[in-house]
């Protein structure tokens, strides 16, 4: 198995170019964040903040029966 890849950025480039690092690491790069070429730190994504799931929601979210029905407030406008 060979060594992990990663793409490492010095403190001032990782400053200018926070934007595009943290759109990195969401699509699933490793980037690390180094000091005189030595890393201090990596990049992660917090959990449940990754890409969504179709179905996830699925039984949490309900309506009332009677959703569409016409509110009696409105029955002179049908």
């Amino acid at each position: 198995m060979g060594a992990r890849r990663y793409s490492q950025y010095n403190i001032a480039e990782a400053k200018a170019r926070l934007s595009s690092l943290v759109r990195e690491t969401l699509a699933g790069a490793e980037v690390v964040i180094a000091k005189d070429n030595k890393p201090l730190v990596t990049l992660v994504p917090v959990k449940g903040h990754g890409r969504r799931v179709p179905g996830s929601a699925k039984g949490q979210v309900t309506m009332a029966p009677d959703f569409d029905a016409a509110l009696a407030d409105f029955s002179d406008y049908r």
